[in-house]
């Protein structure tokens, strides 16, 4: 019998192969409302996008992965904010950065690849 799944993050798109994505993006790559994006700005201070014209926020990779991870603490683990921001800060910086490294592992070894087409 198959595992019952734990979260739903399953259900969510995967994410592009982009530097920068917008509110509107990230908004639909997590299934969260713009206006919950900027409230968890506030709240995790973990979550600072890149801010540029206008105050215009610009998300990087590692922003979505934390918003999905911060999405599945409050709506499918059922913390609290401030659950949610203690977890954060506690012992899953640690796979974060582990996770961080291998992004930019594969990130590396895509742009290698790329290199190597370009000089052919």
């Amino acid at each position: 019998m198959p595992e019952p799944e734990k979260s739903s993050e399953g259900d969510l798109p995967p994410i592009p192969s982009k530097r920068y994505f917008t509110i509107g993006e990230v908004s639909q790559l997590c299934a969260v409302k713009p206006h919950v994006l900027r409230y968890w700005e506030q709240e995790f201070p973990q979550l600072r996008p890149v801010k540029r014209r206008g105050n215009r926020r610009y998300y990087q990779r590692h922003d979505v992965i934390l918003i999905r991870r911060i999405r599945a603490l409050l709506y499918e683990e059922g913390f609290t904010i401030g659950g949610a921001r203690q977890k954060l800060e506690g012992g899953e910086e640690r796979e974060d950065v582990a996770q961080s490294q291998q992004i930019i592992r594969q990130m590396r070894i895509e742009l290698e690849g790329v290199l190597n087409i370009l000089k052919r």
